[in-house]
């Protein structure tokens, strides 16, 4: 049963190439603060290492996990899927971690109507224009223009579930950025007062999809 002493769930979500992974592991350094580890059925990418970064697994593994519901959120993510384990969440929730959570906004809104118990706190993060965000995709996958082309179309798409986060964060300045979501996190823990202004980032969410 949940408790007090537990700890709390925190998402953060983004368009690809916004920057969430770097921000989970920025905020991952903070004591408490544990990655959930997903499943994918993806490559690795070269800076990545296999059981740290990712599960990386075949589709048949994938298919059996999510048979025995072994998955708290699972979706699809360009032809490629992505999921949760149960457990290991929940035995780091139990043991007062807060477990931090690099997933899109379909496996957010999965772990949001999952109705836990736990304390659950979400971030949207948005790049400071599509740009910048172009030139993030084109360094990260520069070998392959039709990737970058496929992840802009589906920024469009990703962009307008913004208002279905608790806190969306623009990543102009990577510190400055994550300074932002921890300060929220901890006045969110605290019930403190929190520096936010939804009306900025809904004209900021504008200019994006203008």
């Amino acid at each position: 049963m949940p408790s007090e002493n537990d700890g709390i769930m925190i998402i953060l979500s983004s368009p690809s190439g916004a920057g969430k992974t770097t921000l989970v592991k920025l905020l991952s350094q903070q004591d408490n603060f544990e990655i959930s580890v997903s499943h994918t059925t993806r490559e690795p990418r070269l800076n990545e290492t296999p059981n740290k970064d990712y599960f990386f697994v075949s589709l048949d593994e994938f298919n059996r996990l999510i048979k025995n519901e072994e998955f708290l959120e699972y979706a699809r993510v360009f032809k490629n899927y992505y999921g949760t384990s149960r457990t290991p969440v929940i035995d780091k929730l139990n043991k007062g971690k807060n477990v931090l959570f690099d997933i899109d906004w379909q496996g957010a809104d999965q772990i949001k109507n999952k109705d836990l118990d736990y304390k659950l706190i979400s971030f949207f993060i948005l790049p400071p224009s599509k740009e910048i965000l172009f030139e993030r995709l084109s360094n990260r996958d520069m070998k392959d223009k039709l990737i970058v082309e496929e992840r802009m179309k589906q920024f469009e798409r990703d962009v307008l579930h913004w208002i279905n986060y608790d806190f969306v964060v623009i990543n102009d300045d990577l510190e400055s950025c994550y300074k932002k979501i921890l300060n929220l996190i901890k006045a969110k823990i605290n019930d403190g007062s929190k520096d936010y202004d939804q009306d900025y980032i809904r004209n900021h969410v504008e200019k994006l999809i203008s």
